[in-house]
């Protein structure tokens, strides 16, 4: 590695709910660590990912979509996304190709002009349009602020995914290797691990239990017998009926999603694991921030 070339930098992808955010971090990290779900704000707190080159790393700040907040955990949302705009080397806009421009694109645009680093616009989903309209999504966007450059990419299936990260490369200052190679995110695993089980109770349940989910890891434990890793986590859930839907008919639904949530954490631990879900009831917990902030929403840590 050159070091006296290398460069490094901190890039932060913004956009509104479900551009595809998550599926483009997983895409460039080559694993699972941001939550993907076809529910919008899926994601809220900022997931550094980190994709590393032999000369250049990158540093991923994944934000919530931002939307017109309707809770204490709304508001949280949009201020960590807007927070992330600042102090970076580069910020990624993500539309969607086939949801058109909306009051969503107005009000980040807005929020953008004062950015001090360049602004790179991330159509995504384009395999869902035809080529024509992607010319004229083009031509729209163009107006209406100065991008630094338009990249049109499928996150999903990896359509110049590639020209878009040698985009951002010349765009980062020379600058140190913040994390080792091997490193693909600054989050703890207890973090991953709580949204591996989110995501799989978000999947399976669909609009039955919308956002006012959250997990807390109880515990995380490694055991000699078996080498194998032990974890305790509670689903909490704001009303008694989603806890009935939760658990499913004698504990089915609780059972698939522990079985899906284990595979992946597996996978990330590369170890065994025996993974014990409880759902339990908090009214009302996005409205309190106290209660936010013991679920692990801390504003100063993101």
């Amino acid at each position: 590695m050159n070091k006296e070339s290398y460069k490094s930098g901190f890039v932060s992808i913004i956009g509104r709910p479900n551009v595809g955010k998550s599926t483009f971090l997983n895409r460039v990290i080559g694993q699972k660590i941001a939550i993907m779900s076809d529910k919008p704000q899926t994601t809220r707190n900022k997931i550094q990912g980190v994709f590393t080159e032999d000369d250049a790393q990158i540093v991923f700040i994944d934000t919530p979509g931002i939307h017109k907040p309707k809770h204490k955990l709304g508001d949280f949302m949009v201020k960590v996304a807007q927070d992330s705009i600042k102090d970076v080397d580069a910020t990624l806009f993500m539309i969607n190709a086939n949801e058109g421009f909306g009051r969503g694109d107005e009000f980040i645009i807005e929020k953008l002009q004062g950015s001090r680093s360049p602004v790179i616009l991330v159509i995504n989903k384009i395999d869902t349009i035809h080529p024509d309209q992607l010319f004229d999504l083009i031509n729209k966007y163009k107006d209406l602020f100065q991008f630094a450059e338009i990249v049109p990419i499928s996150a999903l299936q990896g359509n110049n995914v590639d020209r878009l990260l040698k985009v951002i490369k010349t765009y980062l200052p020379e600058g140190p290797q913040y994390y080792p190679a091997n490193q693909v995110t600054d989050h703890p695993e207890r973090f991953i691990i709580s949204e591996l089980i989110r995501e799989k109770v978000l999947h399976l349940t669909r609009e039955e239990v919308p956002h006012s989910i959250a997990v807390i890891i109880e515990q995380i434990e490694r055991r000699s017998e078996g080498n194998a890793i032990y974890v305790n986590a509670t689903i909490v859930v704001e009303r008694s009926s989603q806890k009935g839907i939760i658990i499913g008919k004698q504990g089915s639904l609780l059972k698939e999603v522990g079985k899906r949530a284990r595979l992946d954490i597996e996978n990330l631990l590369d170890t065994k694991v025996f993974l014990e879900l409880w759902v339990k009831v908090q009214k009302d917990w996005r409205n309190r921030m106290s209660q936010l902030r013991d679920l692990g929403f801390r504003e100063d840590e993101y």
